[in-house]
């Protein structure tokens, strides 16, 4: 990379003058934590989503794991889940001490196949923890169905997924509770953080309590009062104040993202490179990042060395859980288990993408891809 060439992101939040001046509106209150600004934002994110009740937590991941420990999940359950996620989808019930299945996915959609699902569910099956993959919704109905049919709970991980919409409503407002995550490559951030969103006043009431070490919410006792066993899973209102603010532009967030996104898609006609799928009719995906499918024949790492020669970051996305070192140690998975995902995860990578991508840093990134894959 010469020094002429300025290099271009992966990811980039989208932070202005707005979030500056209500963090700072926070600080000079004093109170930094379990204050009202949490409770603001919980109100204004459940009404976004079409959800009941919202229940900010210190990530995505703590949102899941309370969600899997709620339901009772425990020693000698097995849990599906999709082996192409990041591994939270995974480790939310292994810290329940379940254990993992993985049912492989749709070529197209990337997200769990529901026939392979159902084919994984054993005796001992308790959960689903379903992805929308990418932003882009997984098939609900078809695994809400299949959840009901054979007595599980249906946990959506929809981290990737801030304003999507399945059937032309917004995911969470479809009755299994969700998790949604604020990391700063999400389409909006509070610098870390998640958010449980329910259609159940039990598993809201439960989350707040387990969010701040089992304290007692309206159940009786004083502020020392606790009635279970809980975590130390709590937000603060200086991220609260950085969320209200972006909640306040997601609609433009989404509006430039699926733009972006757009770009890609008009300038990523070649040979050798398959975008994303694009939505349909049920399926409206939140745009979280661009990741192409290079043909089998394209040697993946020697296009990624000379993205990242030209100053164009990019990262495999992602590998598969199945085959982190971990598991393979812990439950002695190998290649073969999940072949569709294995085959993707071995073919994709994330191209810069960010709500204020420039357009003709996007022209510069494809035109580094495309000699870069005629190499």
């Amino acid at each position: 990379m010469t020094e002429a060439v300025r290099e271009i992101p992966l990811s980039r939040p989208w932070i202005d003058e707005r979030e500056e001046e209500l963090v700072l509106e926070v600080l000079r209150s004093g109170r930094l934590s379990l204050g009202p600004w949490i409770e603001r934002f919980e109100e204004a994110l459940a009404d976004r989503v079409g959800a009941p009740y919202a229940a900010a937590v210190s990530s995505g991941t703590a949102g899941l794991h309370m969600l899997c420990h709620i339901a009772g999940i425990g020693p000698g359950d097995e849990v599906i889940t999709s082996p192409l996620s990041f591994v939270a989808s995974a480790n939310c019930f292994i810290l329940e001490r379940a254990t993992p299945v993985f049912a492989d996915v749709d070529p197209a959609t990337l997200n769990m196949d529901p026939s392979a699902v159902e084919a994984a569910i054993t005796e001992r099956t308790r959960a689903i923890v379903a992805v929308d993959m990418f932003g882009y919704p997984c098939e609900l109905d078809e695994l809400r169905a299949i959840a009901e049919r054979h007595g599980l709970v249906l946990i959506q991980d929809s981290a990737e997924a801030l304003g999507a919409e399945y059937k032309g409503r917004p995911i969470g407002a479809h009755g299994p509770s969700a998790v949604f995550g604020f990391y700063p490559n999400k389409q909006m951030t509070t610098g870390e953080g998640g958010v449980v969103v329910t259609h159940s006043e039990d598993v809201w009431r439960q989350v707040v309590s387990l969010r701040n070490q089992g304290r007692s919410y309206g159940e009786g006792g004083g502020w020392f009062h606790h009635v279970r066993v809980g975590f130390n899973y709590r937000w603060t209102d200086v991220q609260a104040a950085i969320g209200i603010a972006q909640l306040e532009k997601l609609d433009r967030i989404l509006e430039l993202r699926a733009a972006a996104a757009t770009r890609y898609d008009e300038l990523l006609e070649m040979g050798g490179v398959e975008g994303p799928p694009p939505d349909d009719a049920v399926h409206r995906r939140s745009w979280f990042v661009y990741v192409v499918k290079l043909d089998p024949d394209v040697d993946r790492d020697s296009v990624m060395a000379a993205l990242r020669r030209e100053g164009v970051q990019t990262a495999e996305y992602v590998p598969c859980i199945h085959l982190q070192p971990y598991m393979r140690e812990r439950y002695g998975f190998r290649e073969g288990l999940c072949p569709v995902a294995e085959d993707v995860a071995s073919r994709t990578l994330a191209l810069p993408f960010f709500t204020q991508i420039e357009a003709a840093d996007q022209e510069r990134v494809v035109e580094v891809l495309r000699a870069a894959v005629g190499e």
